[in-house]
């Protein structure tokens, strides 16, 4: 199905993709937890596209100290991982039963995805969300260079959406965002859904919001490759920070915007080469750390897991990793 110069962990993310419409393979109820309470419609013209990243951030985050650790053990990653797609073929798929036992116990809620939702109510909008119905990006696919398997999946995707009766997208994770908006009208004949960021619908109000943070403290923003170089959104994640009393913005001499440094995370990097995914994941919680921040604020979920644990390696207490969503969030409680 799959050439062999595809590294075992891209594929294996593939078959999730295709088979579960997620990056883990494990139940779209799963993912979905983190909306119950908030009475979000099933159906509607503009919905709230979560991605994979939030919904199952807790357990991407444990799943991935494990794959470091065994990485740094003296079988590699390559054997487990081709494992686990043999097991898949015999109708077993053990990650996602070991992903059920981590989310036990665990807050259900990602809350960035919650502190979103409940910025756009604020801003006047009540976006639906698909639940366990949404659809998964692909995105992954494109980037592993399976563009015919990317292209099948838009479609069926595009497929969903339009059958909920949807025409404009508000997404919240930079990779889904920007395979919706920019990669599946290349696929997708027809395509005609409107699809923005979180950040852009939030930064065209703010003339009219007035936000305050609880606490006064030093914030250092780092920049998520596919917001700064796929989407462009680099003013509108700063002039919304300095536009938030009680938070003084400090920024990295030049690796910020389009030089900002990668965290090591996305793409499936992580997947591939886990330990080399760390080192990056250090070197730039490093740098931000020069700026001697009180909080790190980043807006990808890829980027918060990395940072955090670029911060254990380093052993620094003290600072805490926030998404924008909930900076914002934090910032318009009255």
């Amino acid at each position: 199905m799959y050439s062999a110069l595809v590294p075992p962990g891209l594929t294996y993310l593939a078959d999730n993709i295709l088979s579960r419409q997620n990056i883990l393979g494990v139940s779209k109820e799963q993912g979905a937890r983190w909306a119950r309470g908030l009475d979000l419609p099933g159906q509607a013209e503009t919905i709230f596209f979560a991605g994979c990243g939030y919904q199952f951030s807790a357990q991407l985050e444990t799943l991935m100290s494990l794959i470091r650790n065994i990485d740094k053990s003296v079988i590699g990653t390559e054997l487990p991982m081709r494992f686990a797609q043999f097991q898949k073929k015999l109708g077993l798929n053990l990650p996602a039963v070991y992903s059920n036992v981590l989310s036990r116990g665990v807050e259900a809620e990602a809350r960035p995805l919650e502190a979103a939702v409940k910025v756009l109510r604020k801003l006047g909008i009540q976006p639906g969300y698909l639940a366990a119905n949404e659809p998964c990006c692909g995105a992954p696919l494109y980037q592993a260079g399976l563009q015919t398997k990317f292209a099948e999946n838009a479609r069926r995707a595009h497929k969903t959406l339009k059958s909920a009766g949807v025409k404009q997208v508000i997404g919240i994770v930079p990779y889904c965002t920007h395979a919706l908006q920019k990669l599946f009208p290349l696929y997708v004949e027809g395509y005609d859904l409107e699809v923005r960021h979180f950040l852009e619908v939030v930064a065209e109000k703010l003339p009219s919001l007035k936000l305050r943070f609880p606490r006064k403290v030093r914030a250092t923003y780092h920049d998520p490759c596919q917001l700064v170089r796929y989407l462009q959104l680099i003013d509108e994640p700063r002039r919304i920070l300095n536009a938030i009393e009680g938070i003084e913005l400090v920024e990295t001499a030049w690796t910020k915007g389009e030089w900002a440094t990668c965290c090591g995370g996305g793409g499936g990097f992580e997947a591939v080469f886990p330990e080399l995914s760390q080192v990056l994941a250090v070197n730039r919680a490093r740098e931000l750390l020069e700026t001697k921040p009180d909080i790190i604020v980043t807006h990808c979920p890829g980027c918060v897991m990395q940072l955090k644990d670029g911060l254990r390696q380093l052993k620094v207490e003290g600072v805490e990793v926030l998404d924008l969503a909930e900076v914002i969030a934090a910032a318009m409680e009255p």
